[in-house]
């Protein structure tokens, strides 16, 4: 459910106070566990730490981010790949395709 519409955006006080020090000139990346803070337009241009529960990842906010969380930049899980009949076909027509062609290279090329 999103937030009431009178409330206006939700931007973390103490992350507005790191973003005027970084606009005087101290520092350059801004370190921030708020994930549900708002991207609001005097964010652009300025490079967060967004922590995920394990490290923190890099996020350059630009014009386009406006009106997203910061949450939503910096993933929490990691995705491996889907399991299953269909992925080892996948994975396997590839590795095929490549024994092909190095066998193909080797018979095309003259020995001196």
């Amino acid at each position: 459910m999103s937030r009431s519409s009178k409330k206006g955006p939700y931007v973390d006080p103490k992350l507005l106070k790191k973003i005027s020090k970084v606009a005087s000139g101290e520092g350059s990346s801004i370190k921030t566990w708020s994930r549900d803070s708002e991207i609001s337009p005097e964010m652009v241009g300025f490079t967060f730490a967004v922590h995920n529960g394990k490290n923190f990842v890099e996020v350059k906010i630009n014009e386009e981010m406006i009106g997203h969380r910061l949450g939503e930049f910096s993933p929490t899980r990691k995705f491996t790949k889907h399991g299953g009949k269909m992925q080892r076909e996948i994975e396997g027509k590839p590795a095929e395709a490549a024994a092909t062609q190095t066998s193909t290279s080797k018979a095309a090329k003259p020995k001196s």
